[in-house]
């Protein structure tokens, strides 16, 4: 008897449709599918793309929003065979089409707000492919809607190419980021395992209501999605992030658990609507940049339940969750506990490992099943990725003595002054705790006398006055060091305020262009 079980996308579907009878999947902003009808739909997708010619191991390239048809997309695609490609839709031009040409897609389809950039650079193509326009989403229907509902999804090797995607750091070309259909499943019931184990009603359930905030091109939307159609969660797809519509279907569709960056739950909470709806039984896992106690207070205030998780484009992404069960705000903002199967170290350069003792930094690497195993044509970033058999994310932390990590910086972020390494996240902290803050950015600028000196670039809340914000940061950061918690040396040599901090595709501060933007600010500051 052959007894093979291969793991694939397909299987997450197996028995979703069954248990989730009476639930939805909603799309802002009139759609609402049954799993049944969910299902049927991957079938009538699947066959509109074979019937365009797409077969096993092509490679199908997406710039949508984010509405059910992504999530047709997560499955039916690699179900078929093929490799999904998500495009990052807010990269530059320049960029979009450097993806296109290095991933050399079979097939792109794309939304009508996306068109004018395929029109601007299809004529730069570097090899044939056909375009699928499916307007705001109707053509999209009549498309798929003349195709059978039936398909027979293949069997194939479980190590099989399912995903691809493209990283983007401060220099060079975006890297292109891999997964197979063995990776997405284990990544899946990682994610199932480490954020289901905590008690009470925190973690990921299956009478959660689930919409994403995360775009759902990036680390396909942090695995949540695969994770909750496993489940047969209800979940509610918002399109464009308008934050008025966000807010009204958190409110209507009870939504209970979400994800994003620091940006997005910043932008909710500051419009008008943020405290006219219910937000108390919302659990949002804040991840892609360290959660400030600024934002932790002004959401604990509204009743959201705010948990930081750790991850990279690199490791699907999932490495690190928080205690979500606690509700004690440092215990809520630390880095958190490494997830099933996630091997998880923090070394010296010489990869021995540093004390767990809460204090002792080093570099973290990692070893997990679902980690990606390099850039795709890129074997020198690849063989710098992984050395000594880990991966190394390129973090800075330490671990506690209950096995928590605390991430302090990116190794490029730490600021070297004086001899001594400064975290830009320890001074973040310091000055997002002030109430005049609503964003900010540490980074080392170069000095001639100590090397680099700490800088801080922030914007203001509404009304704050910045000269007395200044003062009242730089009370703090020397009320820091006669404690004992910083050395005098992290004290910023400057604080610039700024009307908006410059943030990357996936809504990260961009420190390289903070850095290139600090050489043409003035303040009232005096060098030190």
């Amino acid at each position: 008897m052959d007894s093979k079980y291969p793991l694939l996308i397909k299987q997450m579907l197996s028995k979703s449709s069954i248990m989730s009878f009476t639930q939805e999947i909603v799309s802002n902003p009139n759609v609402r599918l049954s799993y049944q009808e969910f299902t049927g739909r991957l079938g009538r997708l699947a066959n509109s793309l074979t019937a365009r010619g797409i077969s096993e191991k092509m490679r199908v390239g997406v710039m949508d929003w984010d509405t059910h048809r992504y999530l047709e997309y997560f499955f039916a695609i690699p179900m078929i065979g093929a490799v999904l490609h998500t495009i990052n839709v807010r990269l530059s031009p320049k960029q979009v089409l450097y993806t296109i040409n290095h991933a050399q897609p079979d097939l792109i389809i794309v939304h009508q707000d996306f068109m004018p950039l395929i029109e601007e650079i299809k004529s730069e193509f570097e090899c044939e492919i056909v375009i699928i326009p499916i307007g705001y989403g109707e053509k999209y229907e009549d498309w798929i809607s003349g195709s059978s509902t039936s398909f027979n999804f293949p069997e194939f090797d479980e190590n099989r190419t399912a995903t691809l995607f493209y990283t983007t750091g401060t220099t060079g070309e975006p890297k292109g980021v891999s997964y197979s259909h063995r990776q997405l499943v284990l990544h899946t019931l990682g994610l199932l395992a480490g954020f289901g184990a905590f008690s009470g009603n925190s973690g990921l359930h299956r009478d959660d209501v689930y919409m994403p905030l995360t775009p759902l091109f990036h680390v396909h939307g942090w695995g949540f999605p695969y994770a909750a159609t496993m489940l047969g969660l209800r979940q509610v797809y918002p399109n464009r992030y308008d934050p008025e519509t966000i807010l009204r279907l958190i409110d209507s569709e009870a939504v209970t658990f979400s994800h994003c960056v620091p940006t997005v739950l910043s932008m909710l909470l500051d419009h008008p609507n943020s405290k006219k709806v219910n937000l108390s039984r919302w659990k949002v896992i804040i991840g892609g940049s360290a959660l400030s106690k600024s934002l932790l207070s002004r959401a604990s205030k509204l009743g959201i339940r705010l948990h930081t998780a750790y991850g990279m484009s690199e490791t699907c992404p999932f490495l690190t969750v928080a205690d979500l069960s606690s509700t004690d705000p440092d215990t809520q903002s630390q880095t958190g506990f490494p997830g099933p199967l996630v091997d998880l170290r923090v070394v010296t350069p010489d990869m021995h490992d540093v004390p767990n003792d809460g204090k002792s930094t080093g570099e973290i690497v990692v070893k997990a099943p679902w980690l990606t195993k390099g850039y795709m044509g890129n074997p020198d970033a690849s063989k710098d990725l992984w050395r000594n058999e880990y991966l190394h994310t390129g973090d800075v932390g330490y671990i506690r003595e209950n096995g928590s990590l605390q991430v302090t910086d990116r190794l490029k972020d730490v600021i070297k002054t004086g001899g001594e390494w400064i975290s830009s996240l320890t001074l973040e902290n310091i000055a997002s705790a002030y109430s005049g803050i609503e964003e900010v950015a540490a980074i080392g600028m170069p000095n001639e006398k100590w090397g680099e000196r700490a800088v801080l670039v922030a914007k203001l809340m509404n009304n704050a006055e910045p000269d007395l914000v200044r003062q009242d940061l730089m009370r703090k950061f020397r009320e820091h060091v006669e404690s004992g918690e910083i050395s005098k040396w992290a004290i910023p040599n400057h604080i610039f305020f700024v009307e908006q901090l410059p943030k990357t595709s996936v809504g990260k501060l961009d420190k390289k262009a903070i850095r290139k933007n600090v050489l043409t600010l003035k303040d009232t500051s005096n060098d030190r």
